[in-house]
């Protein structure tokens, strides 16, 4: 069989989670399956990342932006190629294709009762939002199997489009085996210095998404800056300065700023070092559909506070301190006690690395694999 692959932004230079997703699962698909051919569809971008093998070719795929690539110059390279199925890989997929089609859904945030305009959002945020509440319904309706990263989000699209179990299948995401604890020192000290990093720190990555909760965290870290006379400052990253100062201003907080590092995109081949040299890893959403940061920092030996909502206790498992995401005082006490019981610390960082361990991009893409033969399988008998 012949399987396409959407994997449009794998080329651009800044990639976030649902990119190294795509990623991971199509280089473990290299590995994994020599007995099938794969059509990776990419759109042409400053980072190059993966070449063709045997059994994967990469197409660089031009046509123009995000929704005409998708809804017109995707379907075309996918009849030109003979693809037997197409696996759109990040949310969305062309509403008329050629073949069949399994699209993963890793959330559904954008259909939900939310403001499309939040000011939280940015306009690609924004934009991004809109185009998937109009297309996803139909996607959907299109799709012979959607794929989600988690029974809790699986439960959640059950309900919004009214689906069959069968109809949906959880796969997880993984974590790549570059988390693990750094022990070169040199390594470690380059990593201080191209981030200009204090010596111990509390480490948060937010983001301006709402559902990211960094004024929860701003204000959980003001509480404990206040009890503790700022003995440990909160290192932030992926949230440019004015917001930072703006949302400082809206908690009445702005004294703590002085206790802030903030980092802008950092490299993913620099995040180990970064969970290694943190004492705490901060991710308290108020939604996620899955969370690898979660097991990214726990594969780092890095104690990690967590919600207790959604996703986020099924991949934290007992692994994690999980808090009220809504209740910033119940935050503030649980770094105070991560950061004052070394004991407890301790024994989050040991039971982070054995959680972490049940989580893999090759199980992620074996199940991928048994999923694309039995849509192929299945579609060959009915015609």
């Amino acid at each position: 069989m012949r399987i396409g692959i959407e994997g449009q932004r794998l080329f651009r230079p800044k990639k976030h989670g649902m990119d190294f997703v795509t990623l991971e699962l199509v280089k473990n698909i290299q590995l994994l399956d020599q007995e099938n051919e794969y059509v990776v569809f990419i759109k042409p971008d400053e980072d190059v990342c993966l070449q063709s093998t045997g059994n994967m070719n990469i197409i660089e795929l031009g046509g123009g932006p995000y929704p005409t690539w998708e809804q017109n110059a995707l379907p075309h390279a996918v009849k030109k190629y003979k693809c037997d199925l197409l696996h759109c890989t990040s949310n969305t997929a062309p509403l008329y294709n050629p073949v069949p089609m399994i699209v993963t859904l890793h959330d559904i945030f954008y259909m939900e009762n939310v403001s499309l305009f939040n000011k939280g959002f940015s306009a690609y945020q924004k934009f991004g939002n809109m185009y998937r509440r109009y297309i996803v319904p139909g996607v959907v309706k299109k799709a012979k199997r959607v794929i989600t990263v988690s029974r809790s989000e699986k439960n959640r699209i059950l309900h919004f489009f009214h689906l069959k179990d069968e109809q949906v299948s959880v796969v997880y995401n993984g974590v790549s085996l570059n988390f693990k604890p750094v022990t070169d020192k040199e390594t470690l000290e380059e990593i201080r210095l191209k981030y200009q990093l204090p010596e111990h720190f509390i480490f948060f990555l937010g983001n301006t998404d709402p559902k990211k909760n960094t004024p929860g965290v701003l204000t959980a870290f003001a509480k404990y800056i206040r009890e503790t006379n700022g003995q440990i400052p909160l290192v932030i990253a992926d949230y440019p300065q004015i917001d930072l100062e703006r949302t400082l201003l809206e908690i009445h907080e702005p004294d703590i700023l002085q206790y802030i590092h903030r980092l802008d995109y950092i490299k993913n081949a620099d995040l180990p070092g970064i969970y290694t040299m943190a004492a705490l890893f901060l991710y308290p959403s108020f939604r996620e559909s899955f969370g690898i940061p979660i097991l990214e920092a726990m594969s780092c030996g890095t104690p990690v506070i967590t919600s207790n909502v959604f996703s986020m206790p099924e991949v934290a498992g007992e692994a994690a301190v999980l808090v009220d995401p809504t209740n910033p005082y119940d935050l503030a006490r649980a770094i105070h006690r991560v950061l004052t019981e070394p004991e407890f610390s301790k024994s989050l960082s040991e039971k982070g690395f054995v959680q972490a361990t049940r989580f893999s991009w090759a199980k992620m893409a074996k199940e991928y694999i048994d999923i694309y033969k039995e849509i192929v399988e299945k579609t060959s008998r009915q015609t």
